[in-house]
């Protein structure tokens, strides 16, 4: 597949690296000479210095070639523009845009983005993505880790093997056996820094990140098993009024009438801002590293500290310092990738990484086949998908047991008809069925032939 990326920020690299390593042809723009010196001297990939929206830059790019063109700049405008010309001089198939305004999203404006106006196939609002998944996190405050399927009938999620968890050194069949009505599947396991799909005499051990598909009324009855009975945060702290911030507090506001939220904004402008649009949330306007200011928030008798401000080192310390608080859990905003496993180390429960979470939104329409979602975990060393099984599939007609195709796969649900089945060794998958699964980073082409129409696949 030709792609062309415009934007060689943390998102545009993010996206180059997956496609690039999967051996797409990969052209990339950017105003920053630096930038594209340094995606192509880390990736197999073609640079191009320029503005992304200039016809002449994109046709440098290849861009009549382009299978697909991939929008991410800092500027929206520049975006919506660079998909316009690309839908009106090159005619490219498919063109994807993050647009973070949330004005032009409005529901009221949603024909300026219909094929007449602005030719966009695909919006990529990261602020509205993250924010949902903070407030996912917040349900489910045992998780470390949260994504749904299938209309949110298929959770998955990753959750933590500390040393009183009562699963611990029990093969997994064994599990089965002993919690019959509980409707979750084991399909990763992270260890030492090595991700792998667990068969059913492996034992899970401490330390372990353990991620289980589960109906979503299963989920927290799952997550007990655990040892995580944790109840859904009330009292919340947020530091960071920006968009994703605002965000959450303004649907906490809608969604949980019985949650306190308090809010801590750096810039007076915005604070103020903020205050006026939110109706039961206190702003405050201060510094999340101080301790005058985490005081005045109630830190100390919080059931959970997000910190979501636009620096990596300020949301790791300030969560930190909450936590010596007194702050019953921390979860934080953390751009770099690198910074995951740092975090992790220092006790912070929970991260949400917004280039990962763009990076799988743009990995659901690259994806061959029929696919239907996509989420990358474990620092992109596999991927949950979601597909839809078509008459010709290997998979189908077969019980799966009998199939010599899941190396390095693990179905964790089937969706039919609107129910969810949990798949054992004599499951058949039908035609039409939704497949949940997991599949490690070089197993995923594999999965796009499985769910491929029988032209491609053979």
């Amino acid at each position: 597949m030709k792609v062309v990326i415009c934007g060689a920020g943390q998102v545009g690299f993010g996206i180059a690296e997956r496609l690039a390593g999967e051996q797409n042809d990969v052209s990339i723009i950017d105003t920053s000479p630096r930038r594209i010196q340094m995606v192509t001297e880390q990736l197999d990939v073609r640079g191009v210095v320029g503005q992304g929206s200039h016809p002449d830059v994109l046709a440098r790019a290849g861009i009549e070639q382009a299978d697909m063109l991939i929008a991410v700049t800092l500027h929206d405008e520049v975006n919506m523009v660079a998909c316009q010309v690309g839908h009106a001089l090159f005619n490219v198939p498919t063109k994807l845009a993050r647009i973070r305004a949330q004005t032009y999203l409005a529901p009221e404006w949603r024909d300026l983005f219909s094929r007449d106006q602005l030719p966009i196939d695909v919006i990529i609002s990261p602020e509205v993505e993250v924010g949902e998944m903070v407030l996912r996190r917040l349900s489910l405050p045992g998780a470390s880790d949260t994504v749904s399927f299938s209309d949110g009938a298929v959770v998955i999620v990753g959750v933590s093997c500390t040393e009183d968890c009562p699963v611990v050194d029990t093969p997994l069949k064994q599990l089965t056996e002993l919690f019959p009505d509980i409707q979750a599947t084991i399909v990763a396991v992270s260890r030492g820094g090595r991700s792998f799909v667990p068969r059913s005499n492996d034992q899970l051990l401490t330390g372990d990140l353990v991620y289980f598909v589960a109906q979503a009324d299963h989920v927290q009855r799952t997550l007990s098993l655990f040892g995580h009975d944790e109840v859904p945060a009330q009292r919340i702290v947020i530091a960071g009024g920006g968009n994703i911030g605002y965000y959450v507090a303004n649907e906490l506001e809608k969604r949980n009438a019985a949650a306190r939220v308090k809010l801590i904004e750096s810039s007076r402008e915005r604070s103020q801002a903020i205050a006026e649009e939110l109706r039961r949330t206190v702003v405050l306007n201060g510094d999340a590293l101080e301790r005058a200011i985490l005081d005045e928030a109630g830190v100390g008798e919080a059931d959970t500290m997000i910190a979501l401000t636009n620096d990596d080192r300020i949301n790791i310390l300030s969560c930190l310092l909450s936590k010596q608080v007194g702050a019953k859990r921390i979860l934080a905003l953390l751009n770099e990738q690198g910074y995951a496993t740092f975090a992790r180390g220092l006790g912070i429960d929970a991260h949400v990484n917004p280039r990962q979470i763009t990076v799988s939104k743009v990995l659901q329409h690259v994806r061959r086949g029929r696919i239907r979602g996509v989420h990358a975990l474990l620092d992109g060393s596999g991927e949950m998908i979601e597909a839809e099984a078509l008459e010709t599939s290997p998979l189908v007609g077969k019980p799966l047991r009998d199939l010599g195709l899941l190396d390095g796969l693990r179905i964790g649900a089937v969706v039919r008809n609107g129910q969810v089945l949990l798949p054992r060794g004599d499951f058949v998958v039908r035609a039409h069925d939704r497949v949940v699964l997991f599949a490690l980073a070089d197993r995923i082409k594999r999965v796009e032939q499985l769910f491929r129409v029988a032209l491609e696949f053979f």
